[in-house]
């Protein structure tokens, strides 16, 4: 059973970065839902699919700490950079072309060679990702079940799994981000699925 505790306990951060580095998973909170996390490499993907309960082939987000992170494992497009620069941080997660020159585990994207990219606007996933680099996460649920918007319910449904949950209370959003791709530079951006925030933001901040 997952050990929990507060996400502004004195070393909190560094235990869950500790539990990270080991290969293990953890909860972390976000602004949308609470979310699982692992680094991205193989092995600790892997575990974070079948904790999960997930499809290879949906992937698996990367959290970042700034565009930088982004440009290092991502081609950057210039529909991109307009939306990064009007939600970023916040809920949305940008599909991006990987780029040929970085080696990161397929499972990412679901055998696909692109990458789902989110800065989120919460200071423990960017700290982890600040220190880690991007970082792996998906949402803390068996995959099909409802979004966990509190360090209980992650508890409830991945407990057995987890090896530490950061609580930091409820959510402030409870919705899980808006997933666009801009992979391709030569087709409009697509809205995959609508979440935290709309598609009729999106067709605006592109105009």
């Amino acid at each position: 059973m997952a050990t929990v505790i507060s996400a502004a306990a004195p070393g909190a951060l560094d235990f869950a970065l500790e539990r990270l580095s080991a290969g293990l998973l953890v909860g972390i909170p976000t602004e949308t839902v609470y979310g699982v996390c692992a680094l991205p490499n193989q092995e600790s993907v892997a575990k974070l699919i079948a904790a999960k309960q997930r499809s290879n082939e949906k992937g698996i987000q990367l959290l970042v700490d700034s565009l930088e992170q982004v440009r290092s494992v991502a081609v950057v497009t210039a529909a991109a950079e307009q939306l990064a620069e009007r939600f970023w941080p916040g809920g949305m997660t940008i599909v991006l072309e990987r780029r040929r020159d970085v080696d990161m585990t397929p499972l990412l994207g679901g055998g696909r060679s692109t990458l789902g990219l989110r800065l989120p606007d919460h200071d423990v996933p960017r700290n982890l990702a600040r220190r880690l680099g991007p970082i792996a996460a998906s949402s803390a649920n068996v995959s099909g079940q409802p979004d966990a918007t509190t360090a209980s319910l992650v508890e409830q449904a991945l407990g057995d799994e987890l090896e530490l949950i950061l609580d930091d209370g409820p959510v402030r959003g409870g919705t899980p981000s808006t997933v666009v791709d801009c992979s391709d530079e030569s087709v409009p951006p697509r809205v995959l699925r609508e979440g935290a925030i709309s598609a009729e933001d999106i067709a605006a901040a592109l105009r």
